[in-house]
Parts: structure tokens; sequence; C-alpha cells
């Protein structure tokens, strides 16, 4: 759940009541955006699992909350539940990296619109768009540096719809860059920051919004290096 964008408090809630639907009553959980502590009992060892790779996909949050749902109310056995829970992990991953492209180029155009763009910078749109996201994803999987990635992400968005102006390819540059960045924006993470510091996590509502804020100002800078040139 953690490593498909769930919150903090949503992953812990989950765990207790499978817990306690396996007459676990004591068990404690401790979860951060970074890692999962877990313990059944005060009498069992203790768990540790450290998360590794985040994306979001919602999808999978939903397919596992109907799991513990169906093991709490007892219409599964423990053994179905993790047998469902592995069956969720194969079959659904995330979607091909050309589906995420085509996705990122058409949401950059749409939010244009929504911006009050005009059809000439679609095409531009569409391009910068897709270029930015595919850069952003890219270099993280290389580099495992995720605000480096999304700061040349920007910078080559804000050049290509400079460059597309200046060729008479587009009209306006800021709605051409505001839309195109629209996929790299946090806004799941902002989301979830602020659910978890509603609910009492500090940690993780804290973690997350520092998160939201570098990639916020990874992609500010590198829209402003590109338009200083």
């Amino acid at each position: 759940m953690m490593e498909s964008g769930a919150e903090t408090y949503r992953a812990e809630d989950t765990m207790d009541r499978m817990a306690i639907s396996q007459q676990l009553t004591q068990s404690q959980s401790f979860v951060t955006p970074t890692g999962i502590i877990f313990a059944g009992s005060n009498s069992l060892p203790t768990r540790l699992v450290r998360i590794s790779n985040r994306s979001t996909n919602l999808e999978r949050i939903a397919l596992i909350n109907s799991v513990s749902r169906k093991l709490v109310n007892k219409d599964i056995t423990l053994p179905e539940a993790y047998s469902e829970l592995v069956n969720i992990e194969k079959e659904h991953k995330t979607l091909p990296l050309w589906i995420q492209i085509v996705a990122a180029s058409v949401a950059s155009a749409s939010f244009l619109l929504l911006y009050g763009g005009t059809f000439k910078d679609v095409p531009t749109a569409l391009i910068a768009g897709g270029v930015g996201f595919s850069i952003s994803t890219l270099l993280e999987m290389k580099t495992r540096v995720k605000f480096f990635a999304e700061f040349l992400a920007a910078l080559f968005i804000c050049l290509i719809a400079i460059f597309s102006v200046a060729w008479g390819l587009g009209n306006e540059v800021d709605r051409i860059i505001i839309g195109s960045v629209m996929p790299l924006v946090p806004g799941l993470l902002i989301t979830n920051a602020v659910r978890d510091l509603m609910a009492g996590h500090f940690v993780s509502g804290v973690s997350k919004g520092a998160e939201a804020f570098l990639t916020a100002f990874a992609i500010g800078a590198g829209v402003a290096l590109g338009l200083s040139f």
C-alpha cells in the first residue's frame, strides 16, 4: 500500500484490523514513508520492512482494502487472503512506460486548454508534457535522485515552450509551461501529507510535506532557469 501511494494511517489501520481478525489483539504497527515496523504481540518478534520504491497506483490500494475487509468479515481465510495479495502484487503492476507518457501528454494538453490556452499550443503541450514526463521517469530510474530528475524535466519543458513560440509554433509560453508541468506536480503527495497530519501522524505528514515542497521547488527552479535564458 505504501509503495502504491497510500496514506500512513490507512496502512497502519489495515495492518491492525487484519491482525485483530487473527486474534492478535496486542499488535503494534508503526509506518513511515520509508519503512514499516510491525509486531504481532509482545511475545512475537518484531519485523522491519524498508520501502524503497514509491509510486501512485490507486487500484492496488483499493484491491488490498477489499482483501482486508473480506478477511476481517471472515469471508476468506488467512491463506486465501495471502494468495489474493500475492496475485495483486503480480498482476497489478504499474502501467507500461509508453502508456504513462501518452497519458502525461494528453493531461498536459488538457490542462493547457483548462487554463485558457489556445488549440495552436496543444501540439507543443503534448510534446513538452510527454518529453518532460519521460525525462523525469527515466532519470529517476537511472540516478535514484528524484529532485534532480524533476529539475531537468521542468527545464526541458520550459525550453521546448520557449523555442516553439520563437519558431511560431505556439502562442503563449506561460500556459504551455503550466499545462506541461502538471503531470510532475505532487498532488497526491500533498494530499496524503495533509491527511496524515490531520490523523496525528506528524512524522509522516511532515516528511511527505517536505518531499512535496522539494518537488515543487525543483520544478520551479527548472522553469526559472529556462526562462532566464
